[in-house]
């Protein structure tokens, strides 16, 4: 059966962004539970180490890679391209 009408026809490509939307949003909830979990069992002293442990959930941990030295993937300041020589001279 063919659709007969505008109310039939589906918009994939907003189904697909309400779907992706929808799993971030799980994803996101997952997340802060667990560390909501982990944070209770860790018995922390305050409700403030609570709320930091919940809200820096979505941080990775660094790897041994990741120390100073090694090369640098995100620039300290991205505003100011690595090759600008922007030095403060008293003229």
């Amino acid at each position: 059966m063919m659709a007969n009408s505008q109310r039939d026809i589906i918009d994939f490509t907003a189904l697909e962004k309400e779907l992706r939307m929808v799993v971030e949003i799980e994803q996101k909830y997952c997340r802060q539970n667990d560390a909501k979990l982990r944070a209770v069992s860790q018995k922390v002293k305050s409700y403030q180490e609570f709320r930091d442990l919940v809200l820096a959930c979505h941080m990775k941990p660094l790897h041994k890679n990741d120390k100073e030295g090694g090369p640098h993937k995100q620039p300290w300041n991205p505003l100011v391209a690595p090759d600008n020589k922007h030095h403060m001279t008293s003229d």
